[in-house]
């Protein structure tokens, strides 16, 4: 299989653009209530500190946002006003898989911060995904064509590492991964 071309890369990366600033968002200006409540299932927490009401709420509109934003200049979610199906899924679904991310960890006994290569940087792809092809799959088919798919998937874990580098030398996180 050849690599994905340039033009195929800036496809993924434009398309993908709601979930990475949803993600992105989130980490970067995160809150204090924990989404679980300080709630415990055995001996770990439900989701951890790191999880918040602020970062799920504030995460979800700055991603919905950009995407309102390059439906403007371009038009990338279609014409009908089903383009907003398609933002919500990706904003709420990227949110969604960084959450279920994180309740993974927290079943396996992995503490927060801990890396988990690949979980850590493709959970909110993952939900994303789901959500478009549960709500708007006419839309994700017709977009995610399978070169698309693998220029996400392959380009997705260096731009997170580097997105989470650069909130570490922000001092928005702990740790560069």
């Amino acid at each position: 299989m050849l690599p994905p071309t340039a033009e195929t890369v800036l496809t993924a990366v434009w398309l993908m653009l709601p979930a990475y600033v949803t993600n992105s968002s989130a980490a970067f200006f995160g809150g204090k209530t924990p989404l679980d409540r300080g709630i415990s299932w055995g001996r770990n927490r439900l989701l951890g500190d790191g999880k918040t009401y602020e970062g799920l709420l504030k995460g979800f509109s700055c991603g919905f946002l950009v995407g309102v934003a390059q439906q403007q200049v371009s038009g990338s979610f279609g014409d009908s006003p089903w383009f907003l199906v398609s933002l919500f899924c990706l904003s709420a679904g990227a949110m969604l898989g960084d959450i279920l991310g994180s309740f993974v960890k927290r079943r396996v006994g992995v503490k927060r911060g801990a890396p988990v290569p690949l979980l850590d940087q493709l959970d909110f792809v993952a939900g994303a995904w789901l959500l478009l092809f549960v709500f708007a799959r006419d839309w994700f088919v017709e977009a995610f064509s399978w070169e698309v798919a693998v220029a996400v998937l392959l380009v997705t874990p260096p731009l997170h590492l580097l997105a989470n580098y650069a909130g570490f030398k922000l001092g928005r996180k702990s740790v560069w991964w």
